[in-house]
């Protein structure tokens, strides 16, 4: 039950900071948030976002078992795609995933927009 509750937690707090960093002033604050979420979702190797058109681009990894983490991997079959939003704000929340290894990812971002915010209300 305790880890059910744990998810839940999880996927509400990135919900609720996926609403709050989609709002048209503090979208270029929360980029990295929006990148991190899209090349989990998509697997993919690179996430451009242009706001003022609404389109990602992205480039996605086809094939993970050409990666071999022992050498450079400058030949990683992948496949580029153009998507348009309309509204960010679901876009991204339909992107959010509830497997483990993202929760945990949404974990690790959590923590650093929480330490990032403290910073920024200290100084």
């Amino acid at each position: 039950m305790r880890k059910s509750s744990l998810r839940t937690k999880i996927l509400k707090e990135i919900e609720n900071l996926v609403t709050g960093s989609t709002k048209a002033k503090v979208r270029r604050k929360y980029e990295r948030l929006h990148v991190a979420i899209l090349k989990n979702h998509y697997n993919a190797a690179s996430v451009s976002i242009d706001y003022h058109r609404n389109r990602v681009e992205m480039d996605i990894i086809v094939d993970d078992n050409a990666y071999d983490p022992r050498k450079v991997n400058t030949q990683i079959p992948t496949l580029y795609a153009n998507i348009l939003f309309k509204n960010l704000n679901e876009f991204l929340k339909s992107c959010l995933d509830n497997d483990s290894k993202s929760l945990a990812i949404y974990a690790r971002l959590l923590k650093s927009f929480k330490n990032n915010e403290a910073t920024y209300t200290i100084a």
